[in-house]
C-alpha cells in the first residue's frame, strides 16, 4: 500500500493505537461516538480500524433492538454504514467530502446476539481516494452474529467530492 499523507481522522486514530492495548478500541469508540452521534447513542464499539480493514461491534442491548429481541434492522444498517463510513474516512484527504451513496442491505437470516462488522478497502480504492478528485467506491462489509452466522450481506457505496474554500 502506498504511503500518503494522514488525514485529521488517520491522526487521531493513529494517537488512540499509542494509548495501551487495553484502552485502544475504548479512545476508538469514544471518539467516533462524538463525531457520529447516532452510531454513539446505539453504542456502535469499534474494535479495529488499521489498514484496508475495519473491525466494529454492535452488542444486542434493548436501546438497539426490535420487537423480537435481535438487533434492530436499521441499528444494523448503521453498523454496516460506520464500518464502511470510517474505514474511508480514514483514508480520504482532508481537502475532499465522503458521502454515502448507496447502502445495499440484505436481510438473510434472524440474527442471534451481538453483531460484528468487518468492512475492507483493496490498495486501488485507497489510491483512488487519494488521487481522483471525484469518486466513488463501494466498500464490502461482512456482518457475523454471535453464533457466528452471517445474517446480512451488506455493501455501501462512498463517493467523494471536493470540499468547498
Amino acid at each position: 500500500m502506498t504511503n500518503h499523507k494522514p488525514n485529521k481522522l488517520q491522526r487521531i486514530v493513529n494517537k488512540c493505537y499509542q494509548l495501551p492495548r487495553f484502552l485502544q478500541a475504548f479512545a476508538l469508540s469514544t471518539v467516533f461516538g462524538r463525531v457520529i452521534k447516532f452510531a454513539g447513542t446505539a453504542g456502535v464499539e469499534v474494535l479495529e480500524l488499521k489498514g484496508t480493514r475495519s473491525v466494529l461491534r454492535l452488542k444486542n442491548r434493548k436501546k438497539a433492538q426490535n420487537h423480537i429481541g435481535s438487533v434492530h434492522a436499521a441499528a444494523t444498517g448503521l453498523l454496516a454504514e460506520s464500518a464502511t463510513g470510517f474505514l474511508v474516512g480514514i483514508h480520504l484527504p482532508d481537502n475532499k467530502l465522503p458521502l454515502l451513496k448507496q447502502m445495499q442491505i440484505d436481510y438473510t437470516k434472524r440474527s442471534t446476539g451481538d453483531l460484528t462488522a468487518i468492512a475492507t478497502l483493496t490498495d486501488e480504492q485507497i489510491a483512488a481516494m487519494h488521487h481522483e478528485d471525484k469518486g466513488e467506491v463501494t466498500v464490502a462489509v461482512s456482518i457475523s452474529d454471535s453464533a457466528g452466522i452471517e445474517p446480512v450481506n451488506a455493501k455501501m457505496t462512498w463517493a467523494w467530492i471536493p470540499k468547498k474554500r
